[in-house]
């Protein structure tokens, strides 16, 4: 064996040798490939710059601001997003410039949280209408856009409009204020308006998270432009596409309403290919816009600059940051892309679709041969060290000689390789500053074996599915969100957001703020009396813009905390009790924040400032008239109750004028209705309010209360003349 040894190190070399020429001239072809896309990219730049740049004069904002307003629609599907979809749908709300849209969130009926996130933003928003799959989830995210589509066609009768384009976005997208101006601009012209993702910026050591942000530069700033000019199709990113309503209606009526194929779980891919086949027009649209960033510089270790970055306008998101939430999503990727794709289209069309074909699906191999050369390249290390420190005999050609073919092939990797790094400088710089297309180099290792074990975990899943029949689903991603920048504004004042939410017009606003100088009642309330505004909206406003959590108070809640505090300035400030889960002490909850003297006079009287919530003002009413009830039958609490919107008798005292807020506040703070009584006795006994005055507000929470049953298609007999609301 001491003698064969030698001979069998010399067999393996000679192994290595023929696997480093195999490797090299796979790699080589693979580079070839690349270096044509580089090639016509160029070419078609320069192209560009001599004739088309010179005859057209580019696109403005004005012109965009120029054309009138279609209705679109905006697509976002969601399973387990409970933890961003409300920040999300806050931050395109805030973000968007543009009137006519409408949001579909379609969710699974077995994902709870992520319902009820919706089901928060929908009372906020008017635009948005949440779809629930009927079935348990996790399907595939085609399986939920169809659904999806079905309620935006439906919602088209039901409205008698329709939207000239339908929107795909993710639960993680920031989006751009002109975003929708862009695709009204475009729409119906084109079929498919695909416009770049990018990634948002990550800190320098975040090297996965990096790497989404040197390939999406690199893939949207060069390689679907190529792809577009060469074969006249662009692939959906499955984020920022824009779908005329013919391409839908088209694809609906090719499988019995099935919009998108719920065969693949990359439906985004597929379905720029079917639109292709029915010779729809695809582009991918790019218009130049600047983005205001924050950006430290020298690898973090400068000063943090504002800075303005121009750049074609975009979808951006926070890609996965960990090695293994990334591998797992490229690999439904590939699943989608490559297997998938190869099963349900094959090879056809063009030669040049073919090509493009080819090169989507060339990572079943590529990605292997990849990290198995550097694995050769390991050993070949081993060797020169073994060789350097006398470990083993010498005599041995070196492994990287660069005579003969193989030495050619070598030598062309290397000048191909090195094209590579600069391609990928460049488009990442571009975007993200020098000191990032500089990183962008690393992290091309850091990139490939995170394809490597993406492409054999899709390997797994689909031999897996052929040989044993199981399903593939919807692999999830969690998604990360920003917070801070770019949120809306809880400065802004009441009726301005509720404006911006498109919960009302700005001529509402205007009638309702002149009604409230003259009657001088809260806005919110002239909003619920006129029905223009849900009171669940209202809440929602309030909530958001004193950064106060909103809930529920049931009666059991409600009666134990009075009998446990027996807290004696409810009426006064118009607050129900509620316990504190965190400190088990007496907190407030009102449909408004109450005002920083009312707070502290309160905080005086407990010894502590209480914890504050925001609760639905029918709720607050039926509280109090459940408080005030001692001896008289109370109409039945909580937010279900016909009392909905009806303002309380001190309330219309005041808006009447027969007494000032200050004043009705001041009377209350003795009132206890065990001993009092009627609110409206408590006054007149004390003269605080003339009997006169009483009756007149009565008469007119009366009417008030048979109005508000008529607006719930419930129609009881009127109150006795006389009977007067416990409050």
């Amino acid at each position: 064996m001491e003698l064969y040894w030698p001979y069998l190190i010399a067999d393996y070399y000679r192994v290595l040798e023929y696997l480093t020429a195999a490797v090299a001239v796979i790699i080589l072809v693979s580079c070839l490939d690349d270096l044509f896309i580089d090639a016509v990219f160029y070419l078609r730049a320069i192209k560009r710059r001599l004739t088309v740049e010179r005859r057209y004069k580019p696109l403005t904002p004005d012109q965009l601001y120029g054309r009138p307003e279609q209705h679109i629609a905006i697509m976002v599907p969601a399973w387990l997003e409970s933890d961003v979809i409300a920040a999300m749908i806050e931050g395109m709300v805030g973000t968007l410039d543009y009137r006519h849209y409408t949001v579909f969130v379609g969710t699974y009926r077995n994902d709870a949280a992520t319902i009820n996130e919706v089901e928060r933003m929908r009372r906020r928003y008017r635009q948005l209408v949440r779809v629930e799959v009927p079935h348990d989830g996790p399907t595939c995210k085609a399986d939920c856009l169809n659904w999806v589509v079905q309620a935006i066609f439906a919602h088209e009768e039901r409205h008698n409009i329709s939207f000239a384009g339908v929107i795909l976005h993710d639960s993680e997208d920031v989006l751009h204020p002109l975003e929708l101006r862009f695709f009204n601009y475009l729409l119906p012209r084109i079929d498919l308006i695909q416009i770049p993702v990018n990634s948002l910026e990550r800190h320098w050591a975040d090297l996965v998270a990096g790497v989404y942000m040197d390939e999406f530069a690199e893939w949207h700033g060069k390689d679907i432009v190529v792809r577009e000019a060469l074969s006249g199709m662009v692939p959906s990113a499955g984020v920022g596409t824009c779908f005329s309503r013919k391409a839908l209606l088209t694809l609906a009526a090719e499988d019995s309403n099935q919009t998108f194929n719920t065969q693949t779980l990359t439906e985004d891919y597929d379905i720029g290919m079917r639109l292709a086949e029915h010779g729809m027009r695809s582009i991918l649209a790019r218009f130049p816009v600047d983005y205001q960033v924050k950006r430290r510089t020298w690898f973090g270790f400068g000063p943090e600059k504002d800075m303005t970055v121009r750049m074609a306008l975009c979808v951006q998101e926070y890609f996965p940051n960990t090695f293994r939430t990334s591998y797992r999503q490229k690999a439904r990727w590939s699943l989608g892309i490559c297997f998938q794709g190869w099963a349900y289209f094959g090879w056809h069309g063009s030669l040049i679709d073919r090509y493009f074909m080819l090169r989507d699906r060339k990572g079943m191999v590529t990605t292997f041969v990849t990290v198995f050369a550097y694995v050769l390249a390991l050993q070949y290390i081993l060797f020169q060290l073994g060789f350097t420190f006398g470990l083993l005999p010498g005599g041995y050609p070196p492994l990287l000689a660069v005579e003969g073919w193989v030495g050619v092939v070598l030598i062309l990797n290397a000048v191909a390789l090195f094209l590579r790094i600069s391609q990928r400088f460049y488009f990442t710089a571009r975007t993200f500053g020098w000191e990032h297309g500089l990183l962008s180099i690393p992290r091309i290792i850091v990139g490939n074996f995170v394809n490597f074990m993406a492409m054999a975990r899709a390997w797994n899943q689909y031999l897996n599915h052929l040989f044993t029949g199981k399903r593939l689903v919807w692999d999830k991603t969690m998604h990360d969100f920003p917070t801070g920048d770019g949120l809306m504004d809880r400065k802004t004042k009441l009726g301005d957001l509720l404006v911006s939410w498109h919960a009302i017009n700005a001529t509402q606003l205007e009638t309702s703020l002149a009604a409230q100088k003259a009657r001088r009642v809260p806005l919110g309330r002239i909003l619920l009396d006129e029905g223009w505004l849900e009171e669940d909206v209202l809440a929602e406003a309030v909530a958001f813009q004193s950064g106060l959590d909103l809930i529920t108070v049931t009666e059991e809640e409600l009666v134990a905390a009075r009998d446990r505090f027996r807290p004696d300035f409810l009426f006064a400030y118009r607050v129900l009790p509620v316990v504190d889960e965190e400190s088990d002490r007496l907190a407030l909850a009102a449909s408004f924040p109450l005002a920083e003297d009312a707070l502290a006079a309160i905080a005086r009287r407990l010894g502590y400032e209480p914890r504050c919530f925001v609760v639905r003002d029918r709720v607050l009413s039926s509280g109090l008239r459940l408080l005030a009830a001692k001896g008289h039958e109370a109409e039945p609490f909580g937010p279900d109750g016909f009392e909905a919107n009806i303002p309380l008798l001190g309330e219309i005292l005041v808006e009447n004028g027969a007494i000032s807020n200050e004043a009705l506040q001041k009377a209350l703070v003795d009132y206890q209705p065990e001993r009092d009584g009627l609110i409206g006795a408590y006054l007149v006994d004390r003269d605080i309010v003339f009997k006169e005055a009483i009756e007149s507000a009565l008469e007119e929470q009366r009417a008030r209360t048979a109005r508000a049953r008529e607006r719930q298609n419930d129609k009881p007999a009127p109150a006795p003349a006389g009977q007067e609301d416990p409050t």
